[in-house]
């Protein structure tokens, strides 16, 4: 599943091709959408902004409608100018967003829905600036309270709950954690509020880092960038812990581990040296 360094990425990419200018083509899959735009036409208006919310990513109108799209695990967006080939099969396409200049294709994009101010501020799914860590507005005391409140919780589980913190997907929980020193299984109520705040501020660098400028084609968003959460230069280490079960520790030497975590079974890895369970807790690893 993309996470919300990606989702960032692709708000600002799109949001170069498309903003400022009249949409001269809308066509899409969805029955809904369709519809839509069949009683609102879409075409003629501008695309005044797009940005993201955590996982979300949201197209506003000049006339005042937005469109949210969630890419879950196979969602993408792409940008090419007319005339150029696509990279994926044209049966995947689910949305095409046309100006003069280009196309904005979503492939395989899952979740799509048009709002409108009202509704977008209801809809609980798509959370609020001040929840996400990218946002000029993400408040981190906040966002602490609220961690702190999952007493039972383990802190991994909560990392991934985008009514907590957006933005923070399944590799940057691994790389937070070890980070911070902080057993992913652990629960809440055994950490220390610094400890929280170590975490939030952790979340919000290493995301934050994975969106700077790099020096390729400043439109295209179907060219992925590789995360990274460590300060080698060699690709094959820009993690300190994910995907690496049965490797040695970066820092100590010791095995890294991985597990199962949560409803939704997702992995977790995690060193056992230089992430210790508060005492008197344990957890198969």
């Amino acid at each position: 599943m993309p996470e919300g360094d990606t989702i960032f990425r692709t708000a600002r990419s799109l949001s170069r091709a498309l903003a400022g200018q009249p949409l001269t083509g809308f066509r899409s899959v969805f029955p809904t959408l369709t519809r839509f735009h069949d009683q609102t036409p879409l075409t003629g208006q501008l695309i005044t902004s797009v940005d993201a919310r955590g996982k979300w990513l949201l197209m506003h109108f000049s006339g005042g409608l937005t469109l949210a799209t969630h890419m879950l695990m196979s969602g993408s967006w792409h940008i090419y100018r007319h005339g150029q080939p696509w990279q994926k099969p044209r049966s995947h396409m689910r949305i095409i967003l046309e100006n003069a200049n280009y196309l904005a294709v979503g492939f395989k994009v899952p979740v799509a829905q048009m709002h409108t101010a009202q509704s977008l501020a209801r809809d609980a799914r798509i959370p609020p600036p001040a929840l996400d860590v990218l946002s000029a507005d993400f408040d981190a005391p906040t966002t602490v309270r609220r961690i702190l409140a999952r007493a039972n919780e383990a802190i991994g589980d909560v990392l991934l709950d985008q009514q907590v913190l957006a933005g923070v997907g399944n590799v940057f929980k691994s790389e937070i954690c070890f980070i911070t020193g902080i057993h992913p299984f652990a629960p809440i109520a055994a950490l220390a509020p610094e400890q929280i705040h170590s975490v939030v501020a952790a979340a919000h660098r290493l995301v934050a880092a994975n969106v700077l400028e790099d020096s390729g084609d400043l439109i295209v968003t179907y060219r992925g960038q590789q995360r990274r959460t460590t300060h080698a230069s060699d690709p094959s280490q820009s993690l300190w812990i994910y995907g690496r079960h049965g490797e040695p520790c970066r820092r100590c030497g010791e095995p890294v581990r991985r597990r199962l975590q949560g409803p939704d079974a997702r992995v977790t890895f995690w060193c056992p040296r230089c992430q210790a369970m508060p005492n008197g807790l344990d957890v198969d690893g």
